[in-house]
């Protein structure tokens, strides 16, 4: 897979979608000058943190398994923090913490066309040495804090393409979750509440106990902060 390094964009979802011809590839940035998480929220993106985007095209990838994607992206993130000593927890669904903070979120970008998935653009930012913003410092958390050291990001960013590459269970993802069985605070259109996590299916839904009931929840925020 062809692999464009920048010194900085505005976003590598965007800029992979500007050069699409067709091709598998992988760009990198050392900045990102407009950075974007879920719900068109900004991810700050400043020098010292790992900036990546997958973009791959499919002849016939339905767009009912489309869950899988998420589920390659956060284990090959929480498998990179394992290498480096550090134990993740993935928040549903596409977040990952470590020690209560986050340290890396996903934005899936895809196309679709009869029921299939044509093209994918997979977005992810981790934070390594970059500096937080004061504002986000009790929420998030960098490699170089978890470690107390200084990062080779070159190396932390070979060993991340290198996971990139490999496919990776449900299961495998799962046993990055360990609140099953506990309480959460899901964060609904509707509102807030709290509910016991108990599963996640094989669409990417979440199951959850909700004051008794079991619900099956597509879309919502799940705070693990009570």
């Amino acid at each position: 897979m062809k692999i464009i390094e920048l010194k900085s964009t505005d976003s590598t979802n965007e800029y992979c979608k500007r050069v699409d011809c067709g091709q598998d590839i992988i760009v990198i940035a050392e900045r990102q000058t407009g950075g974007k998480g879920t719900k068109g929220r900004s991810f700050s993106s400043e020098k010292g943190g790992l900036y990546l985007s997958v973009m791959r095209h499919y002849k016939s990838f339905p767009a009912q398994n489309a869950f899988r994607i998420m589920v390659d992206a956060c284990a090959a993130v929480c498998r990179t923090l394992e290498e480096l000593g550090i134990m993740p927890v993935v928040r549903w669904a596409n977040d990952v913490l470590v020690n209560g903070r986050k340290i890396s979120g996903t934005l899936i970008e895809n196309s679709f066309s009869g029921g299939c998935i044509t093209r994918s653009v997979v977005g992810i930012g981790i934070n390594v040495n970059n500096n937080l913003p004061a504002a986000l410092r009790e929420i998030a958390t960098s490699v170089k804090e978890q470690t107390g050291k200084r990062q080779d990001i070159k190396n932390i960013t070979r060993i991340f393409i290198n996971n990139l590459q490999k496919s990776y269970t449900l299961e495998e993802y799962k046993s990055y979750i360990n609140y099953f069985g506990k309480t959460v605070l899901l964060k609904e259109l509707s509102g807030e509440k709290q509910v016991v996590a108990l599963d996640i299916d094989g669409g990417g839904n979440l199951i959850v106990s909700d004051c008794g009931v079991t619900r099956t929840i597509s879309a919502a925020e799940v705070s693990l902060r009570l």
